[in-house]
């Protein structure tokens, strides 16, 4: 017997509409490759949690590396890689180097992605 495909079309169709309506709105290959490297930055746990922990405070690599129970250097690695998307930035004071995220588009990125997995619970 034959299973059932439920969520696929049983036809061979496309609403030509639809597909002009999205392509019109399409953003440029560049922006969507930029936008698929930030997702793929948070699909690590360390670097969530890091993400997590300056969402609610600016926090040096000491700080971070005892919060989460790794070494600093293991953070520093962390932190480049999200340095490098432009999640994180820092700032120098005196000897003391503290990271916060980079702008509210990131809190406000990962608050919407916890909200949804919480509302899956």
């Amino acid at each position: 017997m034959k299973k059932k495909r439920e969520h696929i079309c049983e036809v061979d169709f496309f609403d030509p509409k639809r597909v002009a309506y999205v392509r019109k709105k399409f953003k440029p290959e560049k922006t969507l490759q930029l936008l698929s490297e930030t997702f793929k930055v948070l699909g690590d746990p360390t670097r969530v949690k890091i993400i997590f922990a300056l969402s609610q405070e600016e926090l040096c690599v000491c700080d971070l590396a005892s919060l989460l129970g790794v070494t600093k250097s293991t953070v520093s690695h962390q932190l480049r890689i999200l340095r490098n998307l432009r999640l994180v930035k820092y700032r120098k004071d005196g000897k003391m180097v503290y990271y916060s995220l980079d702008d509210d588009h990131i809190k406000n990125l990962f608050d919407e992605g916890l909200r949804h997995v919480e509302e899956r619970k």
